[in-house]
């Protein structure tokens, strides 16, 4: 049971344009927040990951009051909440701020490397945007650090996708359908990128990633997305996956901080507020469809979970989408 697959298909992750630069040291740039570079790429009312893959040269990556993180040669450094952050390699004596240069680089709609610098050692990036839904995603992400690295060029697999990116990123971007073909290899990139990033995590690693690979904890969370809807008891839960209630509970509550019928209670009010967003069914259709047995209890809960009812959340949101244009 691939957990990850379920709920990264529940997210729909949306590839965005890729930021193609070489940057001749000494230089560094300023990337901004996700929620200034979600209007260029057209997703306000996404969440909005960045991730940058340096094909060669060096660099370091580091976000205000956080860990400094040194890149060579395949690595591909996530900033999964959004924050802003700054790239460098050496001394420039100015920081390049990218928020001056996004509408000229996504109006552009295509992958001419943009070359700033000081003329010495080069260093080239491609630069990735991948949107997801808000409220699914939390649960995903919400574990991960502000930044973090892996690096691809280990094996055969992580090597063709960083060749397939180097190659359309040197032309098929220019291309009828390129940009299409660059999204979906984001999409690929982020998805492989979360893939080694779970596989390295240390034994004693808890969160969302690292109960994903728990045998136990994997399964019953594959379970709970694969069929949120269903009426799941613990003792239903344990035995598909083998251990008994209170082994369950404690590694459910050991990797993730809660039980699992907790979990799943705000994985649907998740799904609610998705489908009350995306859709005109009625608030007593949306909670039939995530698993409550009546729309006041649903109201109940959507309240505790949001601050306002189901009804005033979706006017809200209709509010914000007409003021964002």
């Amino acid at each position: 049971m691939d957990v990850l697959s379920e709920v990264l298909h529940a997210v729909k992750l949306e590839g965005a344009v890729f930021f193609h630069g070489e940057f001749s040291a000494p230089w560094g740039f300023i990337s901004p927040a996700a929620n200034v570079v979600a209007p260029y790429i057209g997703k306000t009312s996404k969440h909005v990951v960045i991730f940058h893959l340096l094909i060669d040269g060096s660099a370091e990556a580091y976000i205000e009051d956080g860990p400094r993180l040194q890149l060579t040669g395949g690595d591909i450094v996530v900033f999964p909440h959004g924050h802003e952050h700054r790239i460098k390699n050496g001394r420039p004596a100015q920081m390049v701020d990218n928020a001056t240069i996004l509408g000229e680089v996504f109006a552009a709609a295509n992958l001419k490397p943009v070359k700033v610098g000081g003329g010495g050692p080069v260093t080239h990036f491609v630069c990735g945007y991948m949107a997801c839904e808000k409220d699914l995603s939390s649960m995903l992400l919400g574990g991960l650090p502000p930044i973090f690295k892996v690096n691809i060029r280990n094996d055969g697999g992580g090597r063709w996708l960083e060749d397939s990116i180097q190659f359309s990123a040197n032309g098929t971007g220019l291309l009828p359908g390129g940009s299409v073909v660059m999204a979906k290899l984001s999409e690929v990139l982020f998805v492989e990128t979360l893939r080694r990033y779970m596989a390295e995590l240390p034994p004693e690693q808890t969160g969302w990633l690292a109960g994903a690979r728990d045998p136990e904890v994997g399964g019953a969370l594959a379970l709970l997305h694969r069929e949120p809807s269903a009426p799941w008891t613990i003792a239903d839960l344990a035995h598909k996956v083998g251990v008994s209630r209170s082994v369950l509970a404690d590694r459910f509550r050991r990797f993730l901080g809660e039980p699992p019928m907790s979990y799943l209670g705000r994985w649907r009010l998740r799904l609610g507020a998705q489908i009350l967003q995306s859709s005109s069914r009625s608030v007593a259709q949306v909670a039939s469809e995530v698993g409550y047995e009546s729309e006041a209890a649903f109201n109940r809960a959507f309240k505790r979970e949001f601050g306002v009812p189901p009804a005033r959340y979706r006017v809200g949101l209709k509010a914000a989408a007409r003021a964002a244009g």
